[in-house]
């Protein structure tokens, strides 16, 4: 409780002197021109309250051994309270950080062990009934003005140092998790989500620690409900505390915002800047959808690739200027900044009006599993993502009610990161200056390298990367003066389906307002899979071009990004389909709105050009 009232205090007691951080050994693998690293950086075990409530009972350690290539157990859960379903994962990541919320950490505890004071509290019996209803009623106390605990169990037990206990086990299993030795085969990061709904629309972000210096206790809406207050309190807690803390905040699911998760009101370039500095990143992909674009929605044209993973099927008013409200549960108008290309023209309009760029947003996806199974992204394989309520192909195939499962979601996406080696410190790095992306699951590799003096014939070269890093600036970056030049490189995922295409999409702001364009610059439109037995098409192991702007002009300001596509497979959920007799398969089967075949893709971090 002292430390709640020291947090909640205009002024910030007076920091503990820095511990030494825990030594490691130098990286065995170590190089300047960065190698590609695989991992997922949103990620609930059995400490979030909508994942114990599904009977998942795998804990951070547990997330992190599957990460590592370990066996875990899924429910349903036996006699002893284990898991029965054995899942492992064919690659193992690179890293990992478990997000569980940071909200309820210790009314979980409270409800599911056996002897706490408030263990019979008929909070804590609805709770461990799992209905919809019961999870309803902890969800929807984020989505108030502000919000506040349970009563019910605080008054029984110390939330707030049962919570800083619980905190306590994530630190030590990030800890355990992280390869100090010279091998540095693998990277745990110290992490929490912030779940902040207010109006019943998304505002959440994840909250990712650089190294092993961290505050107390995480920042929760109930004490932070607004992102202003979860910066501030990062603030005080961290970046002003004087032992060696470092942070960001990663948004995630502006999809479901309505316009809410971005905000373009800035009075002044130092606010636009410091949004800037906390959120270089937006998780544009997840088990929740697609967050980079939707037709309809802002006035852009039609682009025939938008359709991939919407959440809300069918028609959505378009918010206009004017956020609505009810996103997280699929209701209410979309907007523009619900998605990333108009969050992106956004910023670039901002930076034009005030000097700086509140949304200079790098590319990156993730699970969001609540399994406690980072990186089980496989189409052809995937066990769902709440536990005993998926873990089936009747229940993965169900419509959603209250609950956030069901045929409408994807097994979700993973990081890739573009670092010198594999640490905390150089993945941490690589996030801060968005050398990195996202992909919907294969792991695709992709770079991007921008200027005006790249060569045109990069591709052909065998010293790509060394000539483009010495002579461009890799994705996340700015564009020195002159006509740019793209140059991307892609290659086929070695256990995924070939590559379709390459595409450039360009977003631009000029004298004339806010622009967008999409274009195809490296292979081409192919066929469709086979549907009765999920055969890919052929498709490329490579590609590559050197793409030149025949449409920049020196007024303009804006950005590139790439967008590289898979061919067409068979979405997940018509591999459950094919599971059951013709005559017999769940009704989602046959909707329309529900797509037979989807085209995995990976999304570049932008690279911006322009004052």
């Amino acid at each position: 409780m002292i430390l709640a009232l020291l947090l909640a205090c205009d002024r910030a007691p007076a920091p503990p002197p820095a511990a030494p951080a825990p030594t490691r050994e130098p990286c065995a693998e170590s190089t300047p021109l960065r190698r590609l690293l695989w991992g997922d950086l949103h990620v609930h075990t059995a400490l979030s309250f909508d994942a114990w409530i599904y009977d998942v009972r795998l804990t951070p350690d547990d997330a992190y051994a599957f990460a590592r290539g370990e066996e875990v157990w899924l429910p349903p859960l036996g006699a002893d309270g284990r898991g029965t379903t054995a899942t492992q994962l064919d690659r193992p990541l690179d890293f990992a950080a478990v997000t569980d919320h940071s909200e309820y950490l210790a009314e979980v505890q409270a409800c599911s062990t056996p002897g706490s004071p408030a263990y019979d509290d008929p909070v804590c019996v609805d709770y461990r009934a799992a209905t919809p209803a019961s999870i309803q009623a902890w969800g929807t106390r984020f989505a108030v003005q502000e919000p506040e605990r349970f009563d019910e169990i605080c008054s029984s037990v110390d939330c707030l140092g049962d919570a800083a206990d619980v905190w306590i086990q994530v630190q030590d299993a990030a800890e355990a998790a992280y390869d100090r030795t010279s091998a540095c085969e693998f990277t745990s990061f110290v992490a929490y989500e912030w779940s902040s709904t207010t109006n019943v629309s998304n505002l959440h972000r994840n909250v990712l620690f650089r190294g092993s210096a961290v505050p107390a206790l995480p920042a929760s809406t109930f004490d932070a409900p607004t992102v202003e207050e979860l910066w501030g309190a990062l603030d005080r807690t961290c970046l002003d505390a004087r032992t060696g803390c470092d942070v960001l905040t990663i948004p995630h699911n502006s999809n479901q915002s309505n316009g809410n998760l971005f905000d373009v009101e800035y009075v002044d370039a130092d606010a636009a800047a410091r949004r800037a500095s906390f959120e270089p990143l937006l998780e544009i992909y997840q088990h929740k959808g697609d967050s980079e674009c939707r037709n309809g929605i802002g006035g852009f044209a039609m682009d025939e690739l938008c359709t991939f993973e919407r959440l809300r099927p069918g028609q959505v008013d378009d918010c206009g200027d004017v956020p609505g409200a009810g996103g997280i549960a699929n209701l209410g108008c979309a907007s523009r900044l619900d998605f990333a290309r108009g969050i992106l023209l956004a910023g670039v309009s901002e930076q034009r009006r005030l000097g700086a760029n509140p949304h200079k947003l790098g590319f990156v996806a993730s699970t969001d599993t609540h399994n406690g199974t980072p990186g089980e992204v496989d189409e052809a394989d995937w066990q769902g993502h709440l536990g005993l309520l998926e873990g089936t192909p009747e229940g993965r195939l169900d419509y959603p009610v209250l609950n956030p499962g069901g045929i409408r979601n994807s097994p979700g996406g993973l990081v890739a990161v573009w670092a010198e080696e594999n640490s905390r410190g150089a993945i941490f790095d690589a996030l801060r200056r968005r050398e990195v992306y996202g992909t919907s699951g294969p792991r695709i590799p992709v770079r991007l390298f921008a200027g005006s003096e790249l060569p045109t014939d990069l591709c052909d070269r065998p010293d790509f990367v060394e000539v483009a890093d010495q002579r461009g600036t890799p994705m996340g970056g700015d564009l020195q003066s002159g006509r740019p030049r793209i140059a991307v490189q892609a290659l086929r995922d070695p256990l995924g389906s070939p590559l379709q295409r390459i595409q450039i999409v360009k977003g631009w702001v000029d004298a004339s307002g806010e622009h967008l364009d999409v274009i195809d610059v490296a292979g081409a439109v192919g066929d469709t899979v086979d549907e009765s037995t999920c055969a890919p098409p052929e498709g490329a192991d490579e590609l590559c071009t050197v793409w030149e702007d025949p449409d920049w002009t020196p007024d303009q300001a804006g950005f590139y990004y790439a967008r590289v596509v898979e061919v067409p497979t068979c979405r997940w959920s018509w591999r459950d389909c094919l599971l059951y007799p013709e005559d017999a398969r769940p009704e989602a089967c046959e909707d329309p709105e529900v797509p037979r075949a989807v085209q995995e893709r990976a999304w570049t971090s932008p690279v911006w050009f322009g004052g």
